[in-house]
């Protein structure tokens, strides 16, 4: 005579749902808690509960069907029902930190430093002056004593280098199956800052040299700069010159970088914002902290103090208030910024009273939006000091 096979309990159930993955957030819906509980009958009904972001959310078929599945395969379970819920906007908030973490704990290891804050800065489309951005911003930070990295990870548009007045190719040494690149460094202003650049454009023959790559190639360029470029210990901040857009390169230093702020350059056209905005639904969906946006060519002031607004208005307020984030800073039309990104001069690095407008954003950045790490209180480096003491102790 056969016996009925006793009913799983929920701790058991609960422990198979941790097989559900939610294929967007990359997590299991019990650590997500969108699985908030399960009840069983005496004759084998499971009634699972499980709530997920939105209503309407695309994934609900394949949560269920696995859901159903595996609950279905535990013994004396006779039948699976689900009761579908929506997460409260407390709980949605928690949810995305619980997947952000988990995927900056899987993270892959890369040469730069924990103490060091990555500043990606991104675009909608190109032609809205995020290179040039990119370089002043990197000076003005450098101009404050900082040590400042560069990776122009605009693979196909490279121009970094033309804008510092950078040549030559880097150089690398191979040991075995590591390959450790140096990167180009030039000191910076009067307070010992400096900055180290990598870009394609070391690589390459001369600037005007095509790269017929596609996806999986460019973003093992961008791998390469992060995991086997030498980045010395001391960096302050990482600034990554991001290729225009939401493609390949961009969502793959995404996943390598998760710990990277994101920040949104635009122009104020309403069309560029809008273009804009999907920069700023790549990141959220790569669970990449927006930091803010900064508005290039906001205008021109003529040398009699008129103001033409030659690319309309508003554009990089209304995607600040449309993101949540700060509007960090406001860069007006001024020829000497074109003028030294041709020349390798920036304009950051001149007395040109634009160098003022970049300064100011680099104080914005410093003080409030995406401060520098405190060493002297860092765990981290108080951990690393008391392990190299214990080795030159030889404990």
């Amino acid at each position: 005579m056969n016996e009925t096979p006793a009913v799983p309990t929920e701790t058991e159930i609960m422990g198979l749902l941790r097989g559900v993955m939610d294929p967007e957030l990359g997590s299991n819906i019990v650590e997500l808690g969108m699985a908030k509980g399960a009840s069983i009958s005496p004759e084998g009904a499971v009634q699972l509960d499980i709530a997920l972001t939105t209503a309407g959310c695309p994934l609900r078929a394949q949560i269920q069907s696995d859901a159903k599945a595996r609950v279905a395969s535990l013994p004396g379970v006779t039948s699976v029902k689900i009761n579908w819920g929506v997460l409260t906007d407390t709980e949605k908030a928690e949810t995305m930190a619980r997947a952000r973490k988990n995927i900056v704990d899987q993270a892959g290891e890369t040469a730069i430093a924990a103490t060091t804050k990555v500043l990606a800065i991104a675009s909608g489309k190109g032609g809205v002056g995020k290179s040039s951005v990119t370089v002043n911003l990197a000076v003005a930070l450098a101009n404050r004593g900082m040590a400042v990295g560069i990776i122009d990870a605009d693979i196909w548009g490279f121009s970094v280098p033309r804008m510092l007045n950078i040549e030559g190719r880097l150089d690398a040494e191979i040991d075995g199956d590591k390959t450790s690149i140096t990167p180009h460094s030039i000191p910076m202003g009067t307070n010992g800052g400096r900055l180290d650049v990598v870009s394609m454009g070391f690589l390459v023959e001369d600037e005007e040299s095509a790269l017929l790559w596609r996806g999986l190639m460019l973003n093992r360029a961008v791998q390469h700069f992060l995991e086997d470029v030498s980045w010395a210990e001391d960096l302050d901040y990482l600034v990554i010159d991001m290729p225009p857009g939401t493609g390949d390169v961009a969502l793959g230093l995404a996943r390598m970088l998760p710990r990277a702020e994101l920040i949104v350059v635009t122009t104020p056209a309403l069309g560029a914002q809008k273009v804009a905005a999907r920069a700023v639904s790549m990141a959220r969906k790569s669970y990449m902290r927006v930091a803010g946006v900064i508005e290039n060519m906001t205008a021109f002031v003529a040398p009699d103090g008129s103001r033409h607004e030659l690319f309309g208005a508003g554009g990089g307020q209304e995607l600040a208030e449309m993101a949540g984030v700060p509007l960090i800073g406001q860069v007006p039309i001024e020829p000497q910024v074109s003028v030294g990104g041709d020349t390798g001069s920036p304009a950051a690095a001149s007395d040109h009273p634009v160098a003022k407008v970049f300064d100011q954003i680099a104080e914005r950045i410093v003080t409030d939006i995406a401060p520098p790490v405190d060493l002297a209180g860092c765990t981290a480096r108080l951990l690393e000091a008391a392990t190299k003491a214990l080795d030159e102790a030889g404990l």
